[in-house]
């Protein structure tokens, strides 16, 4: 009799923690730490055109983090007609919704200007 109980009792132990490996795998990810200012970023329709191999477009994307995925981005070795109907002549180059250019990596302090979104850091 014993060991049914403690068979069911494992049994369920076991059901309870694979729901709850499952609900934190599948959940909603963590919030990056720029999540608010790159889709304030997104809602001004502020873009930013790079290509994959340039160095200076690496480190915009890495200082946004996880957050960049919600910067509007165009790469210009895939979109190149777009580019050029932009008038994008270097790498990084954002451009705001009125078609104002600012080439050349910018930092996020620079880029919150330009854009109007405040610059803050979302709790984790």
């Amino acid at each position: 009799m014993n060991n049914k109980i403690i068979f069911w009792v494992i049994l369920v132990l076991a059901c309870v923690a694979i729901v709850w490996l499952g609900v934190k795998s599948f959940g909603p990810g963590p919030t990056g730490k720029y999540d608010t200012f790159a889709k304030c970023i997104a809602s001004k329709k502020v873009t930013m055109y790079g290509a994959y191999w340039c160095t200076h477009c690496q480190n915009e994307k890495r200082n946004f983090g996880s957050s960049f995925k919600y910067v509007p981005y165009v790469e210009c070795t895939q979109e190149t007609a777009l580019c050029q109907a932009k008038g994008v002549a270097g790498y990084p180059t954002w451009i705001t919704e009125d078609g104002k250019k600012y080439e050349g990596e910018q930092g996020l302090n620079r880029i919150a200007e330009f854009s109007g979104c405040e610059l803050v850091q979302d709790a984790n």
